[in-house]
């Protein structure tokens, strides 16, 4: 977990979840948006696959919900971004941790249908 600049902490503020099949990345900001705190599953001490665990989730979000408790936050918004496997479990990290929910918002992104799609594979 990496140390930021100091912020003011207000009593709510928002943690954003981006769960990839690779790995789950956390950040709890301030209402304005301000970073108090960040962490992910390879910056909790997973390798490899066990990165993109539910387990290793909520271990990264175990250490960042410390510190947001340990500057004053009390209450968040939770923004939950990508399919990975570490979203269900690292809401579940945010609520044992001592942090009340207030709203959880998917925001993963969906194409309208976007670029042009790859030329079939012939076989």
């Amino acid at each position: 977990m990496a140390e930021i600049k100091k912020v003011a902490v207000s009593g709510a503020g928002r943690a954003y979840i981006t769960s990839t099949f690779n790995n789950t990345l956390i950040t709890i900001t301030n209402d304005k948006g301000d970073p108090i705190g960040w962490s992910s599953a390879g910056a909790a001490g997973f390798k490899g696959t066990r990165k993109s665990t539910p387990f290793a989730a909520s271990s990264a979000m175990d250490a960042v919900v410390k510190k947001a408790i340990e500057k004053g936050l009390r209450t968040v918004e939770v923004y939950v971004k990508g399919p990975g496997s570490g979203r269900d479990s690292a809401l579940r990290a945010i609520k044992s941790g001592g942090l009340s929910i207030s709203l959880i918002a998917d925001i993963t992104p969906i194409p309208h249908n976007g670029p042009r799609a790859k030329k079939k594979r012939r076989i």
